[in-house]
């Protein structure tokens, strides 16, 4: 990269516009950079800085403040850079993000950056936008902005830092210069792995762990493993089965024994219950030969009362039946007379008694003549109700044809009025359409009406506000110009007591901070006026206070001043009481146009209607005339038939008052007959079953082996009775049947000489030995169990195991390589693989800055890397020592005196930017700046400095010194100086 020409306008102290042509200052490849504390000389290279890469270094770019504070007001801030980068030459143009005045009225408003590129060579399409033209700078340079700050702008300062920097302090710095992302995310990498191993592997152990537990579970055990888990769960499996071959013989001895206690049990139960069988039957056959003649007399007793049941049935039912004709008799002589009560014919002969033989024919054949007589007058009832029905829908049509003849005469009258309607309808049409057309004009008249006196009646009180508000413009510029005069005032007294405030503060021997020179001849003495830093900050705040309060109410009264404007463009200039009758004229024209424009639909449609209504009422007419006509001739027709109906119902009723009381006479005579007709034929019936059943009782009788029937009657038993005889004399046999086959039984007959049988004591045995099968049983089951869970168990533990060792292996070897990668485990240095390739990088640094060190130090310095690791386990790598070869001792930089000091941190400086330069690809610097640090140096090491800066031309580079010291102008014939003004810095170009 080399640097052609620079313009800066408005930027930092310069107000104007510098030129800076590097062709020219750098034709000899070293030029100074100098001036007064404060001119700018920093700001130079910014200027660079800020052309390049959009940015300042360090703290200065966090201030945001790069407009000029000595420009004048609507100055824009502007940086531009012709440069040849890579081989291609173009121009960057940079403005930065500053605040202005409003063009109108008070305040500020923020203009944001801006820039542009322009390939000077013609080759390629020229930029605008900030962040395309970032990625191609950086493409070109091949390093980032912290990199050019510290390669191409060497901050003297900051190297003497860096060369006495603890190795954190040092790390940070070589991590913004060189790119360690990739091996920064490979240690991610490795430790991400690391832990997901860690957590997958626990995943996998905890399997292993559960197993145990099940191990322990299933052996009974309330500890852990004693040994190795596998070997511990096969041990515990081989005793288990000991165990379970253990129980297992002792159930077998146990259920031998229960079986033969069990044997003898059941041969003393056998015994016992044979000789009970024997002494229940002998018992039971004994108490049946002392009850045998009352079980005859019993037996005598139920067979008697068998045979008189059938008789007894018979009995009741000729009793029944004698009943039943007494009660038929009452009834044939109620239903007699209820009908003779009708006054009907004589069918009955009187009630003679029995019935004749063709009585019940003559009585069905007049109840047929009574009922085909009232299905005639049924007809005839039917004929009347549609008699009834004609005359109601006679009078229902005679009201139709009145409103018919009504209707008719409104149609004429309608008709006739017709035309009028039309007419009128008509012209408030047209009116209500005209007003509907005016009705936009008159809104517009009456919004500008409204909006006319409404700004009217707002224009006198923000006149009032501007006339207040003016005032105190006034008085706030008046305070603010008295704040600046006060500050500017402290501002002059400060620069001008700064010498000698310097001057108090050294020592004799210290470097001064302005030349760097431990000889101090002539201190400047501070005036009797003198201004402290504090002075100066308290006097800027109070200027800027004032300054806000005098910006808020300028703007306050620029903001009435628009309003003012816009209220009198809208009017409000005009008389207020006129403006308010014109406003009220146009709503009222307004609201009368627009109700009048509201009916214009109404008022269509009804014209629509009239223009139709004559046809409509012609239709109607028809319609109702021909209508009126059908209604007249029907009722007619429906008055004839019904006339003739009521006179057919006069003839039916005969001698009865109606046609429905001679209906119901019949009815009631068909039903009386019919009733009286059927309780003579129930009566004749019952007394035949009565003859009948008494003729069936004797035969009964007969053949049961009675005498009489109330013999028969005596030997009835009740059914309770009888199932009680059966079942004593049931009970008897059986009780005998049962007796007699137990004492047949063989069993019982070899026990007959037995009398007593001891049960109790075989059968305590029997309990004890079936006790102790179930605890042998118990045991051999748990046992086996067991055996049975620790066989699953272990197969699965060893399963388990063995799937988890080739998992712990590996997260072994990658948990031990993550923690080398970290810097922790076997890392004896504690270097992580990004220290690692720092100290590498550092390392390289350190080469090529001894070379220049030994030649500006007359061959007695070098650097000596260190890759040991820190105290309390800090990181290793980035040691860097001072190794003097006068003594042949290494020791710390930071005993180097303050002229050494300054050839170790130039001497860094300069081989770190080296180092950076190849590690961005091998870009080619033909420009840098050295910033300070030559005032700590006598004449022979500043001949040998000045011997390294020369070899840095070599091939065409330039490099500009930044310093005070004069020794350095009179070395240095190219110059830029750069020069202090009240009024802001300017340049001036000395070549050599």
């Amino acid at each position: 990269m080399r640097l052609h020409k620079l313009e800066v306008t408005a930027f930092g102290p310069f107000a104007d516009t510098i030129e800076v042509d590097f062709d020219k200052l750098g034709a000899d490849g070293l030029f100074l950079l100098h001036g007064d504390t404060g001119a700018g000389k920093t700001t130079v290279l910014d200027a660079v800085a800020f052309a390049l890469y959009g940015r300042v270094p360090g703290a200065r770019n966090e201030g945001k403040r790069l407009l000029s504070d000595h420009a004048p007001a609507g100055s824009v801030p502007q940086v531009s850079l012709e440069a040849t980068v890579s081989g291609r030459r173009l121009k960057l143009v940079r403005s930065p993000e500053f605040s202005r005045p409003k063009k109108r009225g008070s305040g500020s408003i923020v203009e944001n950056a801006k820039a542009t590129l322009e390939w000077l060579d013609g080759r390629g399409e020229n930029l605008s936008r900030i962040p395309d033209i970032g990625d191609e700078v950086n493409r070109l340079m091949g390093m980032s902005a912290d990199q050019f700050f510290q390669v191409v702008l060497l901050p003297q300062g900051e190297f003497a830092k860096f060369l006495r920097a603890e190795n954190d302090e040092r790390g940070k710095l070589l991590e913004r210069l060189f790119d360690t992302k990739k091996f920064v995310s490979v240690e991610a990498w490795f430790d991400e792995k690391k832990k997901a191993s860690a957590t997958a592997l626990a995943n996998k152990e905890q399997a292993v762990s559960l197993l145990l537990a099940r191990v322990e579970t299933a052996a009974g055990l309330e500890v852990g493993a004693e040994a190795h888990p596998l070997e511990w769960s096969r041990k515990l499996l081989e005793e288990s089965r000991d165990g379970r071959d253990t129980t297992v013989v002792e159930m077998e001895g146990a259920k031998a024994a229960a079986k033969q206690a069990n044997q003898n049990l059941h041969v003393a139960e056998r015994t016992a219950d044979l000789v009970r069988r024997r002494d229940r039957a002998l018992l039971d056959l004994n108490a049946l030969n002392a009850g045998a003649a009352d079980l005859a007399l019993v037996t005598g007793e139920l067979a008697t009362a068998k045979l008189a049941q059938p008789v007894a049935a018979i009995a009741r039912d000729a009793e029944s039946a004698q009943t039943a004709v007494a009660s038929a008799l009452v009834a044939v002589e109620s239903a007699v007379s209820k009908y003779s009560a009708r006054g009907g014919p004589d069918l009955f002969g009187g009630g003679v008694w029995p019935q004749q033989e063709d009585e019940r024919e003559q009585v069905l054949a007049q109840v047929r003549a009574w009922r085909d007589e009232i299905v005639r007058l049924d007809s005839v009832v039917e004929e009347s109700r549609n008699a009834d029905a004609a005359e109601s829908e006679t009078r229902t049509l005679s009201v139709r044809h009145t409103a018919l003849t009504v209707r008719a005469e409104e149609i004429v009258r309608e008709r006739a009025q017709l035309p009028d309607q039309l007419r009128t309808v008509a012209t408030e049409l047209d009116v209500a359409q005209r007003a509907e057309a005016s009705l936009p004009g008159l809104e517009l008249a009456r919004a500008a009406a409204t909006d006319s006196a409404t700004a009217a009646h707002e224009l006198r009180g923000v006149r009032k506000q501007a006339e207040a508000v003016r005032v105190k413009v006034l008085d706030a510029r008046e305070v603010h110009q008295e704040a600046r005069g006060r500050w500017l005032d402290r501002v002059q007294t400060r620069i001008e007591g700064m010498a000698a405030e310097l001057a108090s503060s050294l020592e004799p021997g210290d470097a001064c901070q302005v030349c760097g020179s431990p000889e101090h001849p002539a201190l400047a003495q501070p005036a009797t006026d003198s201004a402290t830093e504090v002075d100066v900050e308290t006097a800027a705040v109070r200027e800027r206070a004032a300054e806000s309060a005098l910006s808020a109410v300028v703007e306050q009264e620029s903001a009435l001043a628009l309003e003012i404007d816009r209220l009198i463009a809208r009017g409000g200039e005009g008389d207020l009481e006129e403006l308010d009758r014109l406003r009220a004229e146009a709503q009222a024209a307004v609201d009368t146009a627009r109700s009048k424009a509201n009916q214009v639909g109404e008022l269509v449609s009804r014209l629509a209607v009239l223009n139709g209504r004559d046809t409509e009422l012609e239709q109607e007419s028809a319609t109702v005339s021909t209508e009126s006509a059908t209604v007249a001739e029907r009722i007619s027709a429906l008055t004839i038939r019904a006339q003739e109906i009521r006179a057919a119902i006069v003839t039916a009723a005969g001698e009865d008052s109606s046609v429905a009381v001679r209906r119901a006479r019949f009815e009631a005579l068909a039903l009386a007959a019919s009733a009286a007709s059927e309780a003579r034929e129930d009566a004749t019936r019952a007394q035949t079953r009565a003859v009948e059943l008494s003729a069936k009782l004797t035969d009964a009788v007969a053949e049961a082996g009675f005498d009489t029937v109330p013999s028969a009657l005596d030997a009835v038993r009740t059914p309770t009775r009888i199932a009680a005889m059966e079942a004593e004399v049931g009970k008897a046999r059986d009780r005998e049947v049962a007796a007699r086959t137990v004492l047949d039984d063989p069993d019982v007959a070899a026990v007959q000489d037995v009398t007593t049988v001891d049960v109790d004591g075989p059968k305590q045995v029997a309990i004890e030995r079936g006790e102790a099968v179930n605890t042998a049983v118990a045991a051999a089951s748990l046992a086996a169990n067991r055996v049975a869970d620790l066989e699953r168990f272990t197969a699965q533990l060893e399963t388990a195991y063995e799937a988890v060792a080739p998992h712990r292996a590996l997260h072994d070897e990658l948990a031990a390589l993550a923690d080398v990668i970290a810097g922790k485990g076997q890392n004896n240095r504690k270097m992580s693989l990004r220290s690692y390739v720092l100290a590498s990088r550092l390392e390289e640094v350190a080469l090529s800055a001894s070379v220049r060190l030994q030649r500006m130090s007359g061959g007695r310095y070098e650097f000596v890397h260190s890759d040991e690791a820190g105290s309390r386990g800090r990181r290793g790598g980035l040691g860097l020592d001072i190794r003097d070869d006068f003594t042949g001792v290494v020791r710390s930089a930071k005993t180097l005196s303050g002229g050494e000091s300054f050839l170790a941190s130039l001497s860094l400086a300069l081989g770190l930017a080296d180092v950076v330069a190849a590690e961005s690809g091998g870009v080619v610097l033909d420009t840098m700046f050295i910033d300070e640090g030559f005032g700590t140096l006598d004449a022979d090491t500043l001949d040998s400095v000045m011997g390294v800066l020369d070899e840095l031309r070599d091939g065409g580079r330039v490099v500009g010194i930044v310093s005070h010291v004069d020794e350095m102008r009179q070395r240095i014939p190219s110059r830029l100086h750069v020069i202090r003004g009240r009024a802001g810095s300017s340049v001036k170009v000395i070549a050599g």
